[in-house]
């Protein structure tokens, strides 16, 4: 066991360094380039150059990625060329609203696509799991960008039930309650956890009902069935456990998926995270910044992936992982 873990400790690592590694060359290779002006005036040749000096960005490639790799290893990510603030100052101000969002994401993807899932599996073929499963494949088609400019436009602007942007209320929060304020962030929490959620929960609901399909048709399902086990126990209580073992894998990679999506659904409802800060570091060629976002979105994922390989060998006793 230990030498498994170490092994996939050793290769996340690896992982998170060919990101870093592609994404600094990349992000430097990119047209443009930081400290110009926006194109209503002209730049000053001599400010620009003085800055880059500065910045380190007149030395040689290789040289300012060894110097970025020195940095990393000491924990220093950097000065952010635009916010005038160190990089960890500004990821660690947008870290738990992306987690917040992605958590919230993850209990309406998991917890809705579970449900629907078990619905579909115990009513297959029949008019409710064709009706049901159409829309699902309809709604796992839309794109996330989409579905957000829709909800904004439905729940926000129209109906005005939900604020259309925002962590919090600027006015009000400071003023309000500790209730006010956790149902403050809720209510500004909702659209976006729901864009990127439900697209996400038509997917699982779907891999769902394949998985519990699948199971029900294994021989020790036929066996309690004929022992009169009741329907609804013989599928709580026996099927789904091993049905639940390819959603533990699809746990896993869901974290690639809102990290991506949060890039698009943060800037469409201006929430303050990750994605937001990339999206708006990327267009001002903010160099430290876009490498340590990339940095913390790759050791995300790979956490992700080395917690899904964990709970799959904690919910399947069958499974040992050897040493060596």
């Amino acid at each position: 066991m230990t030498v498994w873990l170490v092994r996939r400790v050793a290769a996340a690592a690896a992982t998170v360094l060919a990101v870093v590694t592609l994404t600094f060359v990349l992000v430097h290779a990119a047209p443009g380039a930081p400290f110009l002006p926006g194109s209503d005036r002209a730049a000053d040749p001599a400010v620009v150059e003085g800055l880059r000096r500065q910045f380190g960005l007149d030395r040689p490639l290789p040289v300012q990625y060894a110097r970025y790799l020195a940095g990393l290893a000491t924990g220093k990510l950097g000065m952010s060329f635009t916010l005038r603030r160190p990089v960890a100052d500004a990821i660690a101000a947008a870290v738990p609203n992306t987690l917040a969002l992605a958590a919230a994401a993850l209990l309406i993807d998991f917890g809705l696509g579970l449900l629907l899932g078990l619905y579909l599996a115990t009513h297959a073929r029949r008019a409710g799991d064709v009706a049901l499963g159409g829309a699902l494949l309809l709604l796992q088609s839309v794109p996330t960008f989409w579905l957000g400019l829709i909800v904004l436009l439905v729940f926000g602007q129209w109906l005005g039930w939900l604020p259309v942007g925002g962590a919090t209320d600027p006015v009000v929060y400071p003023a309000l309650t500790w209730a006010g304020k956790v149902a403050d962030r809720v209510r500004h929490l909702a659209l976006p956890a729901a864009t990127l959620g439900l697209v996400a929960a038509a997917g699982t609901a779907r891999f769902q009902r394949a998985a519990l399909l699948e199971v029900l048709r294994q021989p020790f399902v036929r066996t309690a069935r004929a022992k009169g086990v009741p329907e609804r126990r013989l599928v709580l209580a026996h099927a789904l456990r091993h049905a639940l073992l390819p959603l533990i894998t699809l746990f896993g990679l869901s974290f690639p998926f809102l990290l991506t999506g949060a890039v698009l659904v943060e800037t469409i409802f201006a929430w303050p995270g990750m994605g937001k800060l990339a999206a708006d570091a990327v267009f001002l060629r903010d160099y430290p910044l876009v490498t340590a976002i990339a940095l913390v979105a790759s050791v995300m994922v790979v956490l992700g992936s080395l917690l899904a390989d964990c709970l799959y060998a904690a919910a399947d006793p069958r499974i040992r992982v050897a040493d060596g």
